[in-house]
C-alpha cells in the first residue's frame, strides 16, 4: 500500500533503519534581488490575494516572482520617465537654465510613471 506522498510522487530514502523522505529546500531568497516594488508586490499578494501567495510561497516560486516583478518594473519606470520627459521637453538645456523647474517636471514624471507601473504590475 502507497502513501500519500508516494501517490503523490514523492520518494524515500533509507538511512539506517528509517525511511525519510526525499524533500528539498526552497531556493535561498538571498539569491534574488528584491527592490521597493518586488516588497510592494510580496505585500499586495499576502493582503489581497493570500492563496496565490500561498501557492509561489509553497512551490518555492515566490521569491523567482517577487525578483522578477521588481526587475520588470525599474525596466519599464526608466522606459516610462525617459519617453514622457522625451515628450514633455524636459532636457538637459532645461536642467541647466531653470533647476527648480526641471526637478518640479522630473518629480511629476517620476510620480506618474510610478503610478502607471503599480496598477499595471504590482497591484493587478
Amino acid at each position: 500500500m502507497k502513501s500519500v506522498f508516494e501517490e503523490m510522487g514523492g520518494t524515500y530514502r533509507q538511512e539506517g533503519d528509517y525511511l525519510l523522505p526525499n524533500l528539498a529546500f526552497p531556493p535561498d531568497p538571498a539569491e534574488y534581488h528584491i527592490g521597493k516594488y518586488g516588497r510592494m508586490r510580496k505585500r499586495y499578494l499576502k493582503e489581497y490575494r493570500p492563496a496565490f501567495f500561498a501557492s509561489l510561497l509553497l512551490s518555492g516560486e515566490l521569491y523567482q516572482h517577487l525578483s522578477a516583478i521588481d526587475q520588470t518594473c525599474v525596466e519599464r519606470m526608466e522606459r516610462i520617465t525617459a519617453d514622457m520627459a522625451r515628450a514633455e521637453g524636459v532636457t538637459e538645456a532645461l536642467k541647466a537654465s531653470d533647476q527648480m523647474k526641471w526637478v518640479r517636471c522630473m518629480n511629476n514624471i517620476h510620480n506618474r510613471a510610478e503610478e502607471i507601473i503599480l496598477s499595471e504590475l504590482v497591484y493587478f
